[in-house]
């Protein structure tokens, strides 16, 4: 009989086969299981030579635990979450944890794509998007405690979160541009109801008026190059600005290319442009953009520290601030 057609074996089969407990075989096949090599070697052969494969979803019931992990994110397609997303799944597989991508954008049912995650009795949530209410997440995955990214951080003894300081690295570059002269500025959003967007505008804002100064125009885009070019052209045929300050790093880039391609100007000498997050494209010679910087493998640690906080049980609420910092390049 062919290995297509051949019946599968069960645990208790495989037990019998290779002469030792049901006991013992779970131990085999859990990662975190205290077994000797040469036993769960010897089960593992047995295994392969007769097609045995666990029942996950059978032992999660057993052990209380899926190993499976949300990620509530915008966009797989955004350079910055991609990246950041990247980084946390080599590490959540490295920890035999295994993510389930929840992508809120163009999904008009988000939290019915959360409530399908929880039956599936996730272990550990962590919420990158802004589409969803913190609230809702609680209340969806009211068996574990989510991590919220990127949310106005709310005292919640139910919610880890993770908040993002950029002020004193948003008056540093604002010190830098104004000092060289730049007088009006502007400010192109990424969505007008994010809060973390706001809160980059407020940065930046403070900073600012501490030098007796405001932004002058105010554009939004949806965190695109190609938003980022369309509203830049507008913006400097619209209003007599010297610097815009962009809510990521791929609208700034589009609005550089817009400056100079359609305007003629050029950076920073005719006009200073800022992005925001610190993505790798950022820093090629080709883009050399300022950018306001997060230091995503230590966003990531954090994210994987409060994942470890929460297996170990240890008593929350848990939060951790992370500073970013200047990157300077050849636009401002």
């Amino acid at each position: 009989m062919s290995g297509m057609n051949r019946r599968r074996i069960t645990s208790k089969e495989l037990a019998k086969l290779a002469g030792v407990s049901s006991a013992t075989i779970s131990r085999a096949f859990s990662p975190d299981s205290r077994i000797g090599s040469a036993t769960r070697d010897r089960i593992l052969a047995v295994a392969r030579e007769h097609g045995y494969q666990p029942n996950a979803i059978a032992r999660s019931l057993n052990n209380q635990r899926s190993r499976l992990v949300a990620l509530v994110v915008n966009a797989i397609g955004n350079p910055c979450e991609a990246e950041e997303q990247q980084l946390l799944v080599h590490r959540l597989q490295a920890r035999q944890l295994l993510p389930i991508i929840l992508c809120c954008a163009d999904h008009s049912d988000r939290l019915q794509l959360m409530r399908l995650a929880s039956t599936y009795q996730v272990d550990h949530v962590v919420v990158f998007s802004d589409m969803v209410s913190m609230q809702d997440a609680v209340d969806i995955f009211h068996t574990t405690k989510p991590i919220i990214v990127s949310f106005e951080p709310l005292e919640n003894e139910s919610v880890s979160s993770i908040r993002i300081d950029g002020a004193e690295a948003a008056d540093e570059i604002i010190d830098k541009i104004v000092r060289d002269g730049k007088k009006r500025f502007a400010y192109l959003s990424g969505t007008n109801s994010s809060w973390i967007d706001k809160l980059r505008r407020k940065w930046f804002a403070d900073a600012l008026a501490k030098r007796g100064l405001a932004f002058e125009a105010q554009a939004f885009g949806d965190y695109s190059y190609d938003s980022g070019f369309k509203e830049a052209v507008l913006l400097l045929h619209r209003d007599k600005v010297d610097a815009i300050i962009c809510g990521n790093d791929v609208m700034a880039i589009g609005a550089r290319d817009a400056a100079r391609r359609v305007l003629g100007k050029n950076t920073p000498d005719d006009i200073a442009i800022v992005g925001q997050d610190g993505i790798a494209m950022a820093a090629w010679d080709c883009n050399d953009l300022t950018t306001l910087s997060l230091d995503h493998v230590a966003f990531i640690d954090a994210v994987v520290e409060l994942i470890e906080r929460h297996d170990a049980e240890v008593e929350g609420p848990h939060s951790i601030t992370l500073t970013c910092t200047a990157r300077w390049g050849s636009t401002a």
